[in-house]
């Protein structure tokens, strides 16, 4: 069964037909052609699907698609404004805070939401903001680094 439901993504007013038994995930990234959100596991716990919805850090795998109506939806493809890539985005590039890359738009998501809420977190507050988000690779100490660099030169 499809229901018409309306939101915004990544800036753009949007009217979709979606299937009410499917996730906020498949759709943005099936639907819309979004790819940067990844489905890790599938059940809320390593972050990798992470997108911002009304302003929060949600796991989209956990989110059906009819839950985003009326709601303001961004995924990593819509930090980028005209071109220009978010300070996080440029911070992780910069302090080497990905490896495989496959947790790096959750991760940066969540940052996000963090630094929107807490300009400036310290160290302990920024492990704990990322702790829902896990990575196989980096060990966190270069993630950690990149978003206090973004904290600490105001730029999120």
């Amino acid at each position: 069964m499809k229901v018409i439901i309306n939101f915004t993504l990544n800036g753009e007013e949007i009217e979709h037909a979606v299937d009410t038994h499917i996730t906020l995930l498949h759709m943005i990234r099936e639907e819309f052609d979004l790819t940067g959100a990844k489905e890790g596991c599938g059940a809320g716990e390593c972050g990798a699907c992470t997108i911002i919805m009304d302003g929060r850090a949600v796991n989209a795998c956990l989110v059906l698609a009819v839950e985003a109506n009326g709601c303001d939806i961004t995924t990593i493809e819509g930090l980028a404004v005209g071109g220009v890539l978010d300070p996080l985005q440029v911070s992780f590039i910069e302090n080497a805070a990905l490896q495989c890359g496959y947790c790096t738009p959750g991760m940066i998501m969540t940052a996000k939401v963090l630094l929107n809420e807490n300009p400036n977190p310290t160290v302990e507050e920024i492990k704990e903001g990322i702790s829902g988000n896990l990575c196989r690779c980096t060990g966190y100490k270069k993630i950690i680094e990149a978003i206090q660099f973004v904290a600490e030169n105001n730029n999120a």
